[in-house]
């Protein structure tokens, strides 16, 4: 099956960037949606950023808007992330997730999504 890898995650102070990759041992243009959640300690997984392939159209989270940017670069079968003005709020675990299937539910449900990677801890200091 297919396998995602994250990496990119780290330490930084508030208001700086960071850019999380999301590596697929697949070809991701196969995958209907691509997307990445974060999760708090202690809470579920929270959908930050989705990229719907076919049309190439993304979708964000409010808290995130303006700030994140999700991309995909097909030759390199690889999902990005990139963040600035980063806050304490946007700490967590990140995880990159693909729907294979078009499952056709909301992009921010863990539902449409039936590959997940490991994750990468991402930590904004004050």
């Amino acid at each position: 099956q297919g396998q995602l890898v994250e990496s990119g995650g780290g330490s930084v102070q508030a208001g700086g960037s960071l850019r999380l990759s999301c590596v697929a041992s697949m070809d991701i243009s196969k995958y209907y949606l691509m997307a990445w959640f974060r999760q708090i300690p202690g809470m579920g997984r929270e959908g930050v950023a989705a990229l719907y392939t076919a049309i190439d159209t993304t979708y964000y989270d409010d808290s995130v808007r303006g700030r994140f940017t999700i991309s995909r670069d097909d030759a390199e079968r690889t999902l990005y992330l990139d963040m600035s003005d980063l806050k304490p709020e946007d700490s967590g675990i990140y995880y990159c997730a693909a729907d294979s299937r078009a499952f056709g539910g909301a992009w921010t449900s863990e539902q449409p999504y039936n590959y997940w990677g490991q994750g990468t801890q991402v930590t904004v200091t004050v």
